[in-house]
């Protein structure tokens, strides 16, 4: 009996020990998903201060707003970052998955872009416009082009509002609904488009310097953390989290933007 006293003591003390020597978050690779710009700058940039706490990033970059989601629920990835709240309770909603938000990290504010003119008041009559075509980029678009007195939609239009939703279009533009990645590649072919912030910042555009129009650091559409439902409180998750609001990465996303994305907290 006293040997395996004695045992059992050695063994939780080399339990212990191990633990120490390995760190609290020894428990390998932490995979997140996100689109190029910004988010895996962002990801990439704060790579070597989760290494200093065990976990080892790895960043897998995606060019859509669908596979991101399906990859997480799929347990292909243990969190994404590249959408917003109202996006993600869309998909997920119609997908029926189970994913939550953990954070809210920055704003990329959505733009109106043209390279045939220099105003949207020199846009004639009956121009096209070309807009995100998922709900709620669509919705977003709408209400920001409302916001500017280009557009007036129906009082209870919302966040999900569409192209059927306008009341009043005094230039008779034509809105026509185009997948977000591809909205950049339009505009040899339309009067504007408008587009992601990500988008924009990819395809080498300052949202400041180079937008007829902006939305404002107000907008509702921060960028999230988002993981499988329950996995919030995973401590890998948290200092994931806690590195993403960090004033090192604050300071990373000025400097570097430009206003082009604006941090949320």
């Amino acid at each position: 009996m006293k040997r395996k006293i004695v045992t059992f003591i050695f063994l939780a003390s080399l339990v212990s020990t191990m633990l120490v020597f390995a760190g609290p978050f020894s428990s390998g690779t932490l995979r997140v998903g996100a689109t190029s710009v910004p988010h895996a700058e962002i990801l990439n940039f704060i790579i070597s201060d989760l290494a200093a706490q065990g976990i080892k990033l790895e960043v897998i970059e995606f060019s859509d707003y669908v596979t991101p989601n399906i990859a997480l629920a799929e347990k292909q990835l243990d969190a994404n970052f590249f959408q917003h709240l109202p996006y993600l309770e869309t998909f997920a909603a119609e997908r029926k998955l189970s994913l939550e938000s953990v954070i809210a990290v920055h704003v990329e504010p959505l733009g109106l872009y043209s390279k045939k003119y220099k105003k949207v008041s020199d846009f004639p009559s009956g121009s096209i416009i070309a807009i995100p075509n998922d709900p709620t980029n669509e919705g977003r678009a709408l209400l920001f082009l409302q916001s500017k007195g280009i557009i007036k939609l129906k009082p209870d239009a919302g966040l999900q509002a569409t192209i059927r939703d306008i009341v009043e279009n005094p230039k008779k533009f034509v809105f026509k609904e185009i997948e977000a990645p591809q909205l950049p590649r339009t505009l040899d072919d339309v009067a504007g488009s408008i587009i992601n912030g990500n988008y924009a910042l990819q395809s080498g555009f300052n949202p400041i310097k180079d937008s007829l129009l902006l939305e404002g650091g107000e907008s509702p559409y921060a960028n999230i953390l988002v993981v499988r439902k329950g996995d919030s409180n995973d401590p890998r998750i948290q200092a994931l989290a806690k590195a993403l609001t960090s004033q090192r990465v604050k300071d990373f996303i000025l400097n570097t933007y430009k206003g082009g994305v604006i941090p949320a907290f």
